[in-house]
């Protein structure tokens, strides 16, 4: 074995331990923006740090998420604080895990006391605010950093940028496939290499994404004009290029090929000397290493410690008091009753401050200890999305068990929808958003979250609309959690609502995302015809609904079932196209419904073509039931609010195992 092999495996030893042992170095930092001014700043102490604290811990726990993004929600009323972190999409983990780490801490440190703040590092971005800052575009604060080293032949280079940067930005916004990031790897000339990069955050639409990066592009001539390089930096997303790799470049990435050229020496006594000085070089290097990676492996050993703590912080920041929940509800007063089930009643509150709540008082023999209860709080709590129903705390009182939410003004989706005079307040325009907002939500418990959540009772009943009739997911008493890897499983009781369960799951007991996505069709399909899938009827025959819209589809007659309240004000196209996603939807074969990431494709981008729906499976109609096997004779069964009086509300969310304990 010659020297020159001896030193590349020992080089190579060394990159790989630093690789290994510094995947989760110190974060580079950029820049940050503080909004401080008097009339924007909290006192020490007061209630919107103690939920600024929650919220940086709740991003803090969920620093390792599969996608590197995460929000999270904390406060009532003026208190509340909106908070998000985004990380490069080439870091590792562990590598996100530590910036957002840095970062939770630092931006305190850099701004103090100010109710409005973001942060750079090269690996990651994190923000807080007293605004709703979720799913929404934002390009102010915007920064741009050039590289300071003049470009050669600056002409043929942004011909070059130009190319680069638009095919990134297309890629970024309309691929769902890429999470809202890629880079590129391009040849400038025979020894130089341009490197890019861009990324926004995934809760963009992708014609938000598309504007915020088309923002980015038109800074570069007055920013980096005839240099090397660029950072562009806003909140909603960023856009880089340099002359050198500053992301990770993967052995899939096209790169240039390079032309190693090797000298042997035959000279004995000077490969003594090589030998001598590779000893001398490579052996303190391999010491150095060894004794970094264990400081590294104690930093980490704390971190571990330091986000059990902050475990027991969020449980402790949740928690309600019971006389204040108990006041609000008016010592829970059937006028303020919303609606009851097989799991509990729920009520409206009011606190001190004004704020509205929803309470949902769980019954005493439902057989869930205090540590489980607790647990599964502070998971629905972790769910923060716009269109989910928000999880604000929690009460364990002696033998109640309260869960509290936000309250959400106008009901739910059913009271609208298939009611003869309120359905007119269901414009176009305001079902399409439900349609995309629902979408957004599944998609968020199926990939986005932390942990993988199959909703398995979705239906009109179930979505909620705020003030502004933006949908709202809610009730999941029944939902099951899979763990990061898995797809699908099997009950041997059947939970959920007949006329939207997919065959698989009402004859087998087989659930996958797939089952959500069922539902989400047949739900897409009510909200364009206005009609209740079991409640369904054509001439004196009764006809299941599904299978009556495929024939009607077949027969090109699909305008005949949009629901007549619109009259002729909608978008023909947007109404045809949604109503062919919904029949892909609740296709009978579960491998041929697409996913809900394609579904978000589908309704955002026509340059997407429609696969040819095959038929959906045909039931033997009948009105529809809410099937929850009873804890006890007591409970009775979960109650289906499209079927029973009107409430004002639908909210009964736990993630308990629902059979019988």
């Amino acid at each position: 074995m010659t020297c020159g092999t001896i030193t590349t495996q020992l080089l190579l030893l060394c990159l790989t331990c630093f690789h290994v042992c510094f995947s989760s170095a110190t974060p580079t930092y950029v820049t940050q923006y503080c909004q401080n001014t008097t009339t924007n700043e909290f006192s020490p102490n007061s209630s919107y740090q103690v939920n600024l604290n929650l919220v940086l811990s709740f991003l803090t726990s969920n620093a390792s998420s599969p996608n590197g993004f995460y929000n999270a929600t904390a406060g009532l009323s003026n208190n509340t604080v909106y908070g998000l972190f985004l990380c490069r999409g080439d870091v590792t983990r562990d590598v996100c895990r530590e910036c957002i780490e840095t970062a939770s801490r630092e931006i305190i440190r850099r701004c103090p006391n100010g109710r409005v703040a973001y942060i750079w590092y090269d690996e990651c971005m994190l923000r807080y605010s007293n605004q709703l800052i979720f799913s929404t575009i934002n390009e102010v604060p915007g920064f741009s950093f050039p590289n300071s080293s003049d470009v050669p032949n600056p002409g043929e280079f942004s011909k070059l940028l130009r190319q680069v940067v638009d095919r990134l930005r297309n890629r970024v916004a309309f691929d769902p496939s890429l999470g809202k990031f890629s880079t590129e790897v391009d040849n400038f000339t025979s020894s130089q290499t341009l490197y890019s990069l861009a990324q926004c955050t995934p809760d963009l639409s992708a014609n938000d994404c598309s504007r915020c990066l088309v923002g980015s592009v038109a800074n570069i001539p007055i920013c980096c004009n005839g240099k090397q390089g660029g950072n562009f930096l806003n909140p909603s997303c960023s856009l880089r290029y340099d002359m050198y790799p500053f992301f990770r470049v993967t052995a899939a990435t096209e790169f240039p090929s390079t032309t190693t050229t090797t000298t042997t020496n035959t000279s004995s006594g000077k490969e003594r000397n090589k030998s001598r000085s590779i000893v001398l070089i490579v052996v303190p290097l391999i010491s150095i290493t060894v004794l970094l990676c264990a400081i590294f492996s104690w930093r980490r050993m704390k971190g571990r410690r330091t986000r059990a703590e902050d475990e027991v912080q969020m449980v402790n920041s949740l928690q309600m008091d019971f006389e204040t929940v108990k006041a609000s509800t008016n010592n829970f007063s059937d006028v303020n009753k919303l609606g009851e089930g097989g799991f509990g009643v729920v009520y409206k509150g009011r606190l001190f401050d004004g704020q509205e709540i929803a309470v949902k008082r769980l019954s005493r023999n439902s057989g869930q200890g205090a540590k489980e209860f607790k647990n599964e709080a502070v998971l629905l709590a972790k769910l923060q999305h716009r269109n989910l129903v928000r999880l604000l705390g929690f009460c364990l009182s002696g033998g109640e068990k309260l869960l509290i939410y936000e309250f959400v003004s106008n009901g739910s989706l059913d009271h609208f929808l298939f009611d003869p005079i309120k359905c007119a307040d269901l414009t176009w325009e305001r079902r399409y958003g439900i349609i995309v907002g629902v979408a957004r939500g599944l998609l968020y418990l199926h990939e986005d979250s932390r942990h993988r959540i199959i909703h398995r009772d979705l239906k009109a009943s179930n979505v909620l609309l705020d003030e502004q009739m933006n949908p709202k997911i809610s009730d999941f008493g029944m939902a099951r959690l899979f763990v990061p890897d898995q797809t699908e499983g099997n009950t041997h009781r059947v939970v959920g609502t007949y006329g939207y369960m997919p065959p698989e799951y009402a004859m087998r007991g087989h659930f996958s995302v797939k089952s959500d996505v069922f539902s989400f069709g047949v739900l897409l399909l009510e909200i364009i015809t206005g009609k209740r899938n079991n409640d369904f009827y054509q001439s004196e025959q009764t006809e299941y609904f599904l299978s009556y819209a495929w024939r009607r589809w077949k027969e090109g007659a699909v305008l005949e079932l949009i629901d007549p309240t619109l009259c002729d004000r909608y978008s023909r196209h947007e109404a045809l196209r949604c109503f062919h996603i919904g029949l892909l939807c609740v296709q009978e074969n579960l491998a041929d419904r697409p996913t809900m990431s394609l579904v978000i494709l589908m309704l955002n981008s026509y340059s997407v073509t429609l696969a040819l729906p095959s038929a959906p499976p045909y039931f033997i109609s009948g009105r529809a039931k809410t099937i929850v096997p009873a804890r006890s004779e007591s409970q009775g069964t979960e109650s289906d609010q499209s079927a029973s009086k009107v409430l004002l509300q639908s909210i009964n969310m736990s993630l308990t195992e629902v059979y019988p304990r």
